[in-house]
């Protein structure tokens, strides 16, 4: 087994991410990286100070849940919030983007979106065709993590 190529890696930290998420309907992270060096990290979750999906119940209307901010719109605030922009940067993200993420990250700047799972939402497609973003599609990274380099030899290939 050899080690992971950059984009599962980075992937492989957008899955790490989602596990922080705090709404039960969609566990999804985002990593926003440039020049192979992670900008900054999201998860689904509550705004700073409200209650969480998982204590208290999901906020639904509309079929979405109102208390949860997205993955990409936490990464980007993240990002803002310390100064680091994330013009001509990649989104790694664990689920495709909803069209309002899909907006955000056109507007600030992103240029390509790395997922490995589909979203119902087909208008961020489009939305994305139409900004030259470009968006690859790959195979789930694996899960397991090697943590010894001996281990590497004798891992499943």
């Amino acid at each position: 087994m050899k080690r992971p190529e950059w984009d599962q890696y980075f992937l492989k930290l957008a899955m790490l991410a989602s596990e922080r998420a705090t709404c039960p309907r969609m566990h999804c992270g985002c990593v926003l990286v440039k020049d192979k060096h992670v900008i900054s990290t999201g998860y689904n979750g509550s705004i700073p100070g409200d209650d969480h999906c998982t204590d208290v119940g999901c906020l639904v209307v509309d079929n979405h849940c109102q208390r949860t901010v997205h993955a990409e719109m936490n990464a980007l605030n993240q990002a803002a919030k310390k100064g680091h922009s994330v013009d001509g940067a990649t989104a790694y993200v664990t689920n495709m983007p909803c069209t309002t993420c899909s907006k955000s990250l056109i507007v600030a700047g992103i240029k390509r979106v790395v997922v490995f799972s589909d979203y119902h939402d087909t208008l961020a497609t489009d939305f994305f065709s139409k900004a030259g973003v470009h968006i690859d599609k790959v195979a789930m990274p694996d899960k397991e993590i090697i943590y010894d380099l001996k281990d590497y030899s004798s891992a499943k290939a």
